[in-house]
């Protein structure tokens, strides 16, 4: 009998080569422009922003600038907060949530932190509404010494002179039914294992660090989101994507061990958002406001 959740890509029980990958690239389809929802909004922002490229993603002859924008006037007594959108390149409202508030809410904290903001991690995956990078990597999973993402590594560099500085960082993030479809079932088909069904939690929800929670930053966060859009309740089985919630839309993950971009900084206050931008019951207005709510609700707390 076939397997009605199996991709159509390799073979059950056998990982991917080359051939696989090549069939896999081949399927991904520039669908949108990152020169013109990213490069030109930050391009715009340069007279009020430091802006520089950290990086380059080159793939083939496709080569991305990776762009950052940090406070003017840095002042080394400040504490410092970094906020990171796109690093799954399809999670749209965190590059867009991330463009929004600096566009519209860093200013606020001019003398008050310095501020580093890199809204689109992984140019390549933004364009293709696609989670992985080109080399079928997930760069959410890739934070680590000698990482084989580019995207990744790229912005471990940006952070590394920074290190011991940095008192909070929000990574921006959406949890989509495409996780579902997509995304989980090519997972399973790239490493040979079998497809495991899950469910999508219907609401904004938040990631705490095992290693080091921060229960009081997490509910203030939720807190100031309540006020945009819903917060995922647990599931059947008292949890959200398979972890026991640890309070009120708040689950933990190991962010270090697990290559997670929030375990980058050694910050004491950090978390990764989840907004669903696939709920009946928000729109994708919503989820990018409820990013910036998040972002402001974090620096509030932690500056």
């Amino acid at each position: 009998m076939s397997n009605p959740h199996f991709y159509p890509i390799g073979a059950p029980g056998q990982p991917w080569g080359p051939a696989e990958l090549a069939r896999w690239r081949a399927r991904q389809v520039r669908q949108r422009s990152y020169a013109d929802d990213v490069l030109g909004v930050v391009e715009r922002l340069r007279g009020r922003f430091e802006v520089s490229a950290y990086g380059e993603v080159a793939y083939g002859h496709e080569r991305y600038p990776l762009m950052a924008m940090r406070s003017h006037h840095w002042q080394p007594e400040l504490p410092t907060a970094l906020v990171t959108g796109g690093v799954h390149g399809y999670e749209s409202s965190g590059v867009h949530g991330a463009l929004r508030f600096v566009d519209a809410h860093a200013q606020a904290y001019a003398g008050r932190a310095n501020l580093l903001v890199a809204p689109c991690v992984s140019p390549w995956a933004y364009e293709r509404i696609q989670r992985w990078n080109f080399d079928a990597i997930d760069p959410n999973r890739s934070f680590f010494e000698a990482s084989p993402a580019q995207e990744s590594a790229a912005l471990m560099r940006l952070v590394a002179p920074l290190l011991g500085q940095f008192v909070a960082h929000v990574d921006l993030h959406e949890t989509t039914d495409t996780d579902e479809s997509e995304y989980r079932p090519a997972v399973a088909a790239r490493d040979g294992i079998p497809f495991e069904p899950g469910t999508i939690p219907d609401g904004f929800y938040l990631v705490d660090d095992v290693a080091n929670p921060q229960p009081a930053f997490q509910r203030a966060i939720i807190w100031a989101v309540e006020r945009v859009t819903h917060i995922a309740p647990a599931h059947d089985q008292g949890g959200i994507i398979g972890s026991p919630l640890v309070a009120h839309g708040v689950i933990e993950y190991q962010m270090q061990a697990l290559g997670l971009c929030a375990g980058i900084t050694g910050a004491r206050y950090t978390t990764t958002t989840e907004v669903y931008p696939d709920s009946p019951r928000a729109t994708l207005e919503q989820c990018i406001a409820a990013q910036v709510a998040a972002v402001c609700a974090a620096l509030e707390f932690a500056c």
